[in-house]
């Protein structure tokens, strides 16, 4: 019986340098979020133990996020399996630190300061109106950032239906999808619920998506999540 289903593993990429500057918000603008950001050496030790965990399954294609901590990582995990890496600015990290960052030069309000407006304003919300929020126009919302990030994985289900996928992508996208496909609430995904190479396992017919596993990924109510 021919198979349907389109397997799609979306990973995590690795530890970046702005994964460990996080104490640093003066920082934040140059490093985070679209902004390019590297793996660190801890990164890339990460990106080569997940190719091996990887390696007994056969990938037909691997897509990556067009930012370099991205890059590196499917490089990384791709290496053995000779595959071309397709890149793409379509499945970017949600658009925010960008915003942040904005605000902080008109305003001189800081990161911290701005974030704490959202908890309190997030914390009125129910589900869908968090996944909607955004702080301003400017900012991208959970649910436009996983539209986006849908429909790609719609495109590629298609196109490689019956066939198995490698995707790296970013932890608040993920994060994102999983509340957007019933499978955690909102707070229960807090910043740091993807571990850096985490990854899902989804199956999709190119309309519908499956969450079959997920690795490195810890769900558990947290106090009001904001990224």
């Amino acid at each position: 019986m021919k198979n349907n289903l389109t397997t799609i593993y979306i990973v995590r990429h690795g530890e970046s340098e702005s994964n460990v500057n996080t104490d640093k918000p003066h920082l934040f603008h140059k490093q985070w979020g679209e902004l390019e950001a590297p793996l660190t050496k801890n990164g890339e030790e990460q990106a080569r133990k997940r190719a091996k965990h990887l390696q007994h399954i056969h990938f037909d294609a691997v897509f990556s996020s067009d930012l370099t901590r991205a890059k590196q990582t499917a490089e990384i995990i791709a290496l053995e399996k000779e595959l071309t890496i397709q890149t793409t600015r379509l499945i970017r990290e949600r658009s925010y630190f960008p915003y942040i960052h904005k605000v902080y030069e008109e305003t001189g309000k800081t990161k911290e300061e701005i974030e704490e407006e959202m908890r309190h304003e997030l914390q009125k919300l129910d589900e869908n109106a968090k996944m909607a929020y955004k702080h301003g126009e400017g900012m991208e919302s959970p649910e436009e950032a996983v539209s986006r990030f849908i429909t790609f994985l719609r495109e590629i289900a298609i196109a490689y239906l019956g066939k198995t996928v490698l995707v790296i992508n970013h932890g608040n996208n993920m994060r994102s999808l999983l509340t957007h496909l019933g499978w955690a609430k909102f707070d229960e995904l807090a910043g740091n619920a993807v571990e850096n190479t985490g990854y899902i396992v989804l199956t999709s017919d190119g309309v519908d998506f499956f969450v079959k596993d997920t690795y490195g990924i810890n769900k558990q109510q947290q106090k009001t999540r904001i990224l």
